[in-house]
This record gives structure tokens, sequence and C-alpha cells, in this order.
């Protein structure tokens, strides 16, 4: 069935609800006006021809009514679904959980007041919106906390969150403000967000050049899961593949990586950037990222950062002034004359006369090198010349 057919099958279907909940109350109020004994003449004829005058008015109001009802839902439905957008199915996870809790709540608080006639339902509709959009509202805003909850039930240490670190199968609990002893958990790193969605730090893990302890905050679990969960696909695909990185880094022989229980509440961050950098603080740990701005902050504010940008330029071949390259010219430089091309680790390289020679690969001399902040850039000249 296609969605027009769906649609008008619903359209359909509400009609012929109006108009049975519209003849249902003209049914009642009817009753209530002869109870009332409003009308002078009270015979069967009379009472069933009042009924059936009710019942056919009240319908045809329901029957009125539908098409306004359903383009009113509709522009509703428009607008849940723009918002829908930007929320992600665990938010929205999370949401519903707070508002049936809200709604079992305000439901057991309104049965003292079954037994008033007048009031009694008055209370506990009210009951039920101000509680079940009260219980929504503090469970969408604290749901950071409420994911590590559940996650952690039967891990408390003295009322409060433990932040946990599983080894050798035992837990290492500590309280949320004590530090972790250089005894139990030496050379501690803490993986950033971006660095599990770029994915080199699978390779650099595989090749053993990471030890001790690498840390996964839950903080930055749920901001992954979030962006697994966008509307947009660009996004939910880098989501999706950072996820998919931790679960390789967890197949990895002799690597740890650990969850560590906490929150940006715990933390007293108000987002995950100042997160990671208190964490690291108070853990004497090292974060390891991607992220330019993050470097910076925490730079500032003294802690160690190993950026895997600064490593992969680092790792790129060290050429001297003097050396011969073999270069493959893929295109001519900003200037007229010069021509340019990459090396094998992507390391760009303007060769100077170069721009007669493009889609050639000629043999080429440094002549001197420049580092930037988006990588090394190599400069040379054609052999021939020398």
């Amino acid at each position: 069935m296609d969605d027009q057919g769906l649609g008008h099958m619903l359209s359909r279907g509400l009609k012929i609800t109006m108009v049975f909940l519209g003849g249902l109350a003209g049914w009642q109020i009817s009753n209530y006006i002869q109870d009332l004994g409003w009308w002078p003449a009270k015979t069967l004829l009379f009472s069933l021809g009042l009924t059936g005058v009710f019942i056919l008015f009240f319908a045809a109001v329901g029957m009125f009514l539908t098409p306004i009802f359903i383009r009113s839902l509709s522009r509703g439905g428009l607008v849940f679904e723009k918002y829908l957008q930007t929320v992600s199915w665990l938010d929205i996870s999370v949401g519903i959980v707070g508002l049936v809790i809200g709604l079992i709540v305000a439901n057991l608080l309104a049965l003292p007041f079954t037994d008033f006639p007048a009031v009694g339902t008055y209370v506990a509709v009210l009951l039920n919106i101000t509680l079940g959009y009260l219980f929504t509202w503090v469970f969408f805003k604290r749901r950071e906390d409420f994911l590590s909850m559940v996650s952690s039930v039967g891990g408390f240490w003295k009322g409060k969150l433990p932040r946990k670190i599983k080894r050798n199968g035992e837990y290492l609990s500590r309280p949320p403000r004590d530090h972790f002893s250089p005894q139990d958990l030496p050379v501690i790193k803490i993986l950033d967000t971006s660095v599990i969605i770029d994915g080199r730090i699978l390779d650099i893990a595989r090749a053993g050049f990471l030890d001790g302890v690498v840390l996964l905050p839950r903080f930055i679990l749920v901001e992954l899961q979030g962006v697994a969960d966008s509307a947009d696909p660009v996004r939910r695909g880098r989501g999706r593949k950072g996820l998919d990185v931790i679960n390789e880094l967890q197949k990895i022989p002799n690597f740890q990586v650990e969850m560590l229980e906490t929150t940006l509440t715990d933390l007293e961050a108000e987002s995950v950037d100042l997160g990671l950098v208190l964490l690291a603080k108070e853990i004497d740990g090292k974060i390891i990222t991607t992220d330019y701005n993050l470097n910076k902050i925490a730079q500032i504010q003294g802690i160690t950062v190993l950026n895997v940008n600064d490593l992969a330029n680092a790792l790129k071949p060290m050429l001297l002034p003097g050396e011969t390259v073999a270069v493959d010219v893929i295109r001519e430089g900003k200037e007229s004359h010069q021509g340019v091309g990459y090396l094998d680790d992507g390391t760009m390289i303007v060769v100077e006369d170069g721009a007669q020679y493009v889609n050639k690969r000629v043999d080429v001399v440094v002549t001197s090198m420049l580092q930037t902040s988006a990588g090394r850039m190599i400069f040379g000249r054609l052999r021939h010349e020398e």
C-alpha cells in the first residue's frame, strides 16, 4: 500500500471515529437534559425522538470537525517531525522513560483524591500533565547521569556513582574526586571522540605503540552514540565508524580499553572538551585527540596531549637538502613555472620549473623544506639542471 492509500484509509477511519464519538456525546447530552426535566413532555416517542436528534446533530458536528482536526494534526506532525530530526533516538528513549515514570508517580499521588467526586478527576488530570512533563524534562536534561546509572546498577559507592576501571577481571573503584594511584594505573591515556572517528588510532594500537591503560569515558561514548543516531547521514556514518573502531580496539590482544563510568556532572563540566581536561587533571592522564582546539585548551591547562596528526607528521620520512627523489608532477603550482607532486606519504613537493612536466615522472633534488600547521612541504629543482 502506497503513502496516498494509507493516508486515505487513516482519514476515513478518523472520520468514522469522530462521527461515533459525536453521536455518543449527543446521546449522553440528551439523557442529561431529560434527567433534569427541562422538557415538558416525557413520552417514550418524544424521548426517542429527542435522543435521535441529538445523536444526529452531534454526529454531524463530528463529521464537520474531522477535516479541521486532520489539518491540525498534520501541521503538528510536521512540526514534531522537524523537531525529531535534531534529536537522537537515545534522547527520545530517555524522555519516554521519564514520561512513564512521571505518569506512574502522578497516578499514585492521585489515588487519595478518587473519593472526591467534584475535583478528583481534575486533580488526576492536572497531576498527570504536570508530573509527566516535569519528569520528561528532568530525564532529558540529565540523560547522561541516567545512562551512567543504568550501566552501573549495583556499583554505587556511598550513594555516589563510582568511576570504575576493570582490570584482570576486577574493578578498581574510586570516589568522584579521588585520585588514581600511579602504581595502580600507570601511563593513563584518555580517548577523545575525534580520534575515535578518525580511525588511525586503530593502526597505532595494532602496531604496539600504545601501552598502559587507555580509558574511554562514559560521556565520550554517549557523545559518539549521539553522532551515530544523527539524522544527518554524514554524521551518522562518522558515528558508526567510531563505534566500529571501539569494537576493533577491544579485540586487539594485550591492549586495554577500559570504560570509565563517569559523567560531565561528576566532573562539574559544561562541555565534553572541558570534561576531558578536568578528568586528565584528576587522574594525571594524557589525552589522545586530533582536535586542534582541544589540543590548545589542554596545553594551556598543562595537560599532555598526544595528537595523532603530530604523530603522522613526525613519521613522514625526513629528506635532506641535496637528496634526489622521483616525483610524479600532477599539476601546476601557484607560480606559472612551478609543478606540484606528492610523495608516497602524501607530502607535497613543489618542483621549480616543473610546470612543463605535468603528468610525467622526474627526478627532483631537494633544496629546502617548510613545516606548516597542515604538514611538511618540500621544495626542489629538476635534477638535470644541476
